[in-house]
Formats: structure tokens, sequence, C-alpha cells
């Protein structure tokens, strides 16, 4: 990722609950949106950084999401 156009955070901690091996866990869970541009490489960089942030956070899964914006 060369840079990001854009990065915003919610300041409001979401609340989840979820299922895993049959154990319920309950998350409080921050959100954060980072506008790039749709190409190969960005993609890429997210794929990986995917992997450190499992890490470093200890998770088991982490959703990082992606769609198109048209900005009119």
């Amino acid at each position: 990722m060369r840079f990001a156009t854009g990065v915003s955070f919610h300041p409001h901690p979401v609340f989840g609950v979820w299922l895993h091996e049959g154990t319920r866990y309950e998350d409080q869970s921050a959100r954060m949106v980072v506008d790039v541009e749709d190409t190969p490489e960005d993609r890429q960089f997210f794929v990986e950084f995917k992997v450190v942030l499992l890490e470093r956070f200890e998770q088991l899964e982490i959703y990082i999401v992606s769609y198109p914006i048209d900005v009119l």
C-alpha cells in the first residue's frame, strides 16, 4: 500500500457475540475505515497485514471488508 487517501476511526466500540468450537465469546471491537486505490498491490497489502494483526492482537479472526465506493 503506497498510501491511504483517507482514514477514519469510529470512537465507539462495536459489541459482538460469536461462537467458536462451542464456546461463546463477547467482544468489543474497534472499527477503522481506510480508503485506498483498488489495486492488486493494495489488496495484497491487506491480505498480509491481516496475518500481522491476528498475531499482534491474539485473535482467531479479524474481518477486513472491501467494497467499491463511488464518490459523487
